[in-house]
């Protein structure tokens, strides 16, 4: 009987994945099986991660103006509620950076929305 050779398809899978589990603890990184289970879970947890960073970014600007705000007599809510009646429209992260690096600059529009 003649032998059969198998496809190079199920081969080109098997590698591809076992190239992406490169660095994997143990089976998770050698069989093709642990491997493509432990790629759908890895890349599950990245885009649940992705996620969870932009919600955490946001919480540390919020805190940082906050706490600069808190320095001055004021407070979170009032410094964005000022700043939006006094059609100052910057970004969390622009008043974060200014809030941590630039306080001349912070000051400024702390002055800025008091006046109104």
């Amino acid at each position: 009987m003649v032998r059969i050779k198998r496809g190079n398809i199920a081969q080109k899978r098997r590698k591809k994945y076992l190239k992406l589990a490169k660095g994997y603890r143990g089976s998770n990184s050698r069989l093709s099986t642990y491997a493509s289970e432990q790629i759908i879970q890895s890349l599950n947890f990245a885009y649940i991660s992705r996620r969870l960073k932009k919600r955490f970014f946001r919480k540390l600007w919020i805190y940082r103006i906050n706490a600069a705000a808190r320095i001055r007599n004021n407070n979170y809510s009032h410094f964005i509620g000022n700043l939006r009646t006094s059609n100052i429209f910057l970004n969390k992260k622009i008043l974060a950076f200014l809030a941590y690096n630039d306080l001349g600059c912070f000051n400024l529009l702390e002055r800025i929305c008091k006046s109104c």
